[in-house]
């Protein structure tokens, strides 16, 4: 039983729920740069370099054979093309470039707000409350029966 209290304080800790948290919402901000990327980045880059869709670009290493039938019964199966994919793998290259540059701006912009606050002053210290009439009368007493 041990173990799992021990799990349950290890899960429950602040930094580990703040990484939780981050990496469900980083992984829900790469999706949305993934689609940015492949649906609106890379069309017109594809159009401006000769209407190339990235993802079709391969290089066939070795061709694809078609299965070999004789009298209707397949004598050799059919074996598929091996092909190295370069072009998806330059979508995921820039998918990578432009969501590092996206984090980034993000971690420059928080250590621009954390740099404004500690350049600012702190604020002064709330000055002290005015006597009221009872306590400088008091006063006046306590130091006439100091003399």
């Amino acid at each position: 039983m041990g173990f799992m209290k021990e799990f349950k304080d290890f899960a429950m800790r602040g930094n580990v729920m703040d990484m939780a948290v981050g990496i469900v919402i980083g992984g829900a901000f790469g999706k949305i740069v993934s689609s940015f990327v492949a649906d609106v980045i890379m069309p017109p880059l594809g159009l401006l370099l000769g209407k190339v869709n990235f993802t079709d670009l391969v290089l066939t290493l070795k061709e694809a054979v078609p299965a070999v039938v004789e009298n209707g019964q397949e004598l050799e199966p059919a074996v598929a093309a091996v092909t190295l994919n370069y072009g998806q793998f330059v979508q995921t290259a820039v998918d990578f470039i432009i969501i590092a540059f996206a984090i980034f701006l993000v971690v420059k912009a928080m250590n621009a707000l954390k740099r404004k606050e500690e350049a600012a002053p702190p604020p002064p210290p709330p000055a002290p409350p005015e006597a009221s009439k009872e306590e400088l009368l008091l006063t006046e007493i306590r130091d006439l029966l100091k003399k």
